[in-house]
């Protein structure tokens, strides 16, 4: 089970680390890396939620999965939070680690969801306005959906701006669904 208040501390104990050995752009990719395995790997997951299996099986497995593709600090900080028994939490923590991150580095996460595939001249011009609407530097993620036929929609810092077309046709069908012809008889 996830714990926000383990993660957060865990994710902040590293950042300081890898703050204070200067390292943490490095160890920022490091957990991006760690973060996608973990998301995208199920049975790795089980495997760290099993209490049967001992923490030197799962270091093992942690060396052999990152210890190629990490820095040195990553590695005895993923060793570390297993051998404290929680190595259930590494995506939590991963991705708390990110957030700060972000956070110390002034970054807005900014999804974007179109109908098709936009060209990169249009993915820098939503980063360049959002990110003088919001005076910081934007981490924009591109999600294409077929479903919306048509327009846009941008998340960030809580807002949401809509301009898809299907949004639209709901509004329009919302207002002609109305009966506003009253009969005189």
């Amino acid at each position: 089970m996830e714990d926000y208040r383990i993660n957060t501390n865990y994710a902040k104990a590293l950042f300081l680390v890898a703050a204070e050995t200067n390292q943490l752009d490095a160890v920022n990719d490091d957990m991006r890396l760690v973060y996608s395995v973990c998301n995208e790997n199920r049975t790795l997951n089980v495997v760290f939620a099993n209490p049967v299996i001992r923490e030197g099986k799962k270091v093992a497995i942690l060396q052999d999965l990152f210890a190629s593709r990490v820095s040195k600090v990553t590695m005895l900080f993923l060793s570390f939070v297993v051998r404290k028994r929680r190595a259930v939490n590494l995506r939590g923590i991963s991705n708390a680690f990110i957030e700060l991150y972000r956070k110390d580095r002034n970054i807005m996460l900014t999804e974007l969801v179109t109908a098709s595939e936009p060209d990169s001249a249009i993915l820098d011009t939503v980063s360049k306005v959002i990110g003088e609407y919001a005076h910081k530097e934007i981490e924009l993620h591109n999600k294409v959906d077929q479903s919306i036929l048509g327009g846009f929609s941008i998340a960030f810092d809580n807002n949401m701006y809509d301009a898809r077309l299907s949004t639209q046709i709901a509004k329009l069908h919302k207002e002609f669904s109305k009966n506003v012809y009253e009969s005189k008889l």
